[in-house]
C-alpha cells in the first residue's frame, strides 16, 4: 500500500468526514488502482479513520439538531452517500418520541416553525409552513400536527 495515498486519504478525511463509498469514489477519481484502494479502505477502517455507523450517528444528530432536519430528509442523503440501510436506520432509531427526553419528530417540526418565525394565521402562512417542513424532510401528518401546535401556542 503506497504510503502516499494513504497520508492523501487521511488529509482528505481530516477535511471532510466521508464514508467509505465517498473515500472509494475519491480515490478512484484520482486513479488510484482497485487494489491499492481495497488496502486503503482496510487500513482506514481498522485504525477508525473511517467508521459509517460514526459519521450517520453524527450527521443524523447534527442534521435534526443544527438543520432541524426530518428522518425523510436524513435517510435520503445517507443513502445517497452510500451509508448501509441498516446503519442509516439505527441513526434514525434515536428520533422517537418525548421519552428519555428526545425529542420527537412533531416537537422539532414545531421548534423549526417557531425558529422560522411561521405566519400561521392564514391559509397562505399555512401552506408555506408545511412547504417547509416538507422541504426539510418531515412527513406530511408530522408537518400539519406541528403546524396544529405550533398554531395554537400562537
Amino acid at each position: 500500500m503506497s504510503e502516499q495515498w494513504l497520508a492523501s486519504a487521511l488529509a482528505a478525511i481530516s477535511r471532510k468526514d466521508r464514508t467509505e463509498t465517498e473515500m472509494r469514489d475519491w480515490l478512484a477519481e484520482r486513479e488510484v488502482e482497485p487494489d491499492e484502494i481495497e488496502s486503503i479502505i482496510a487500513c482506514l477502517t481498522e485504525n477508525l479513520a473511517l467508521d459509517d455507523r460514526r459519521f450517520a450517528l453524527a450527521y443524523a444528530h447534527d442534521k435534526r439538531e443544527l438543520s432541524g432536519w426530518g428522518k425523510d430528509r436524513i435517510r435520503e442523503v445517507l443513502l445517497k452517500r452510500g451509508v448501509d440501510r441498516e446503519l442509516v436506520d439505527e441513526a434514525l432509531a434515536g428520533t422517537g418520541g418525548s421519552d428519555g427526553g428526545v425529542e420527537s419528530e412533531v416537537e422539532r417540526a414545531v421548534r423549526v416553525l417557531n425558529e422560522r418565525g411561521a405566519d400561521l394565521s392564514d391559509d397562505r402562512g399555512r401552506q408555506r409552513a408545511l412547504g417547509l417542513l416538507a422541504r426539510r424532510g418531515y412527513e406530511a401528518e408530522e408537518a400539519y400536527a406541528a403546524i396544529r401546535i405550533a398554531e395554537r401556542a400562537a
